[in-house]
Formats: C-alpha cells, structure tokens, sequence
C-alpha cells in the first residue's frame, strides 16, 4: 500500500519519543500545532472542501475539529491546521478552507475549555510549558499569489513577502499573549521544485520556477529576521526558526545519495496535479514503492523524505526549545 505522511506525524512522532526521554529533566505537557496540510491530522474532513486528510488513519496529535476526541485528548496534543491554507485569508478562500486566523480562535476556545477541565493556574501553566509548531506559507505562493488573479495585481513579490510576514508577526505576538513560550516556525521548501508547480508552468508558463524559488528564499530570510527581532521583544520566549529549504533541494539535487530515482513526479497517480482527496492511501493507480519517489503526491515529499527531514529538524529545534 503506498502511504505518505504529512510532516506532522513523522516529525512530531519522533518528537514525542524524544521528549519521553527529556521529560526527567523538562516536563512537556502538550503539542499544539497550527498550519497547513503538512500538519493538518483531519480537520479539513469536518468541513466541506476538497482538501482532506489523505490518510484517515489515527494520529498521534489529534484534530482539533475531529468529533472521536475531546478536551482531555487535547491537553497532551492538538492540531488547529487545515490543508490548503497560508498566512493571507485569500489563500484559505481558494479552495475554502480554514484560516490562520480561525485556527487561532479555535485556540482561544480550547485554552477556555482547558481552563474548564484543569483549573486557571493548571491551564496556564499547561499553555506556558506546551511546545508550538507552525508550518504555514507555501499554499500563499503556489495556490495564491503566483496562480490566482487578485494579489498579483496589488503587491510585487517583495510587497507580497512583507505582507504575509506582517501577518505572522501579528499572529506570533498574539499567541505569546496567550501564554505560549517555546514556539518552532517553519520556513518555506524550495516551492519551484514542486511537481504541481512544474505542471502549472508547463500549462500556463505561470509560475516562474526560479520567481518561486527565490520567492521561498526571500521569504524564509525575512522569517529568520522576524524570529530574531521578536526574541528580543517578546521577554521569555523561546522560539525557533526551522529550515527545510535546504536540506530538501539537497535531497532534490541528490537524489542518489539518498536512495531516491524520481524527483519530478509523486507516486500517487500521474503525480503531476494530484493531491488531497485524489491521493488517498491505497489509490491503485499510486506507485509499486513510493520510497523511490521524493515527492508523494504533487505537493508533499513522501513519507522517506518526511523522515530524513524529520531527523534534521529534531536537531535543530529540540535543543532549543526544550533545553
């Protein structure tokens, strides 16, 4: 059965069995995650949109908005993602989805049922010492801005850029006002590499694969400078920017190094266009071995890639948010 995994269970399982051994030393109540598909454990199946969780399987951090689970589930973990979404409400609105700023209202209605279930000071508390991902960004630049009419037309590239970072810096001040402290952001992959973006500049000659690429690095510098300038500001926090560009055109670049034969298609079917619900586990036009391929579907590396990555991230960011 060709399966993918979205970077939220790869990464984060590993996460959870790293802190198991950390906790004699630093006690971590709880995962809480926002983002998009790469973090997304089921919540777009409770809304009506094509972007839907691929796998329908059980996921070790739960979907804020899946029904089998409930507070006491989600004081050790939760998921506020949705697939398909970014940092601009227009992206959300492509393929209507649920936006950044939804997700953080979903947090705001969890922290009061946290409070509920343990108490003011245990909610704080559990608030304060939990750790937060966000993985957010790439659905604004290959489903938005370099696809679809509208922001194009009122922002240049680098407008464009600013743009969404004001949009996270408002969002990541507001979260520390929430109480959360040790906050791990994700920048961009090298977005020109995706299949689905090779596919639409075939078709159209839209985007421009190096526009994109240098897009998704311009993009991740001004992240890096944001996270500089508000570990400064924002007294006690520890947050952590966390590159994947990089170490994933590495991958792209090299494929041979790491087992790999395909890096223009995904396994699941043509791999030029497909993803969400046409990329469902068990598809029986999908590859015979999707550890061969980079990309699982046309957006989302494959689980093999997912786990190199994780591998990478857990040094960068475990020593230092946890330590």
């Amino acid at each position: 059965m060709a399966t993918q995994y979205s970077l939220l269970l790869c990464f984060l399982n590993i996460l959870v069995f790293s802190v198991l051994e950390i906790t004699g030393r630093n006690k971590i109540p709880g995962i809480i995650v926002f983002g998009d598909s790469t973090v997304d454990a089921g919540n777009n199946n409770q809304i009506p949109t094509l972007a839907k969780d691929m796998l329908g399987i059980k996921h070790s951090i739960p979907a804020y908005l899946d029904p089998d689970f409930g507070i006491e589930d989600f004081a050790t973990g939760v998921t506020f993602a949705s697939a398909g979404t970014g940092y601009d409400v227009a992206t959300s609105k492509v393929l209507d989805v649920i936006p950044l700023a939804k997700e953080l209202e979903y947090f705001k209605e969890y922290l009061k049922k946290l409070t509920s279930l343990f108490g003011k000071d245990s909610a704080a508390e559990t608030a304060r010492e939990s750790l937060y991902f966000i993985s957010i960004g790439t659905n604004d630049f290959i489903e938005n801005y370099f696809t679809v009419p509208g922001r194009s037309f009122q922002f240049t590239v680098a407008e464009y850029e600013n743009f969404l970072l004001g949009i996270a810096r408002n969002f990541l001040i507001e979260l520390y006002s929430l109480g959360a402290r040790k906050i791990g952001l994700l920048g961009l992959p090298p977005c020109g590499y995706l299949p689905i973006a090779k596919t639409e500049n075939h078709v159209s000659g839209r985007p421009n694969l190096e526009e994109l690429n240098e897009a998704s690095k311009e993009f991740n510098v001004k992240l890096q400078n944001l996270v500089a300038s508000l570990s400064k500001e924002l007294e006690g926090i520890k947050l952590v920017y966390a590159d994947i560009y990089n170490s994933l055109l590495h991958i792209i670049q090299n494929p041979n190094l790491y087992g790999f034969e395909n890096v223009e298609e995904g396994c699941c079917a043509t791999g030029t266009f497909e993803l969400g619900v046409l990329c469902k586990a068990g598809n029986a036009i999908s590859c015979t071995d999707p550890s061969k391929y980079v990309f699982w579907d046309s957006v989302h590396p494959s689980e093999k890639v997912y786990g190199i990555l994780a591998n990478i991230l857990m040094d960068t960011l475990m020593s230092h948010l946890v330590n």
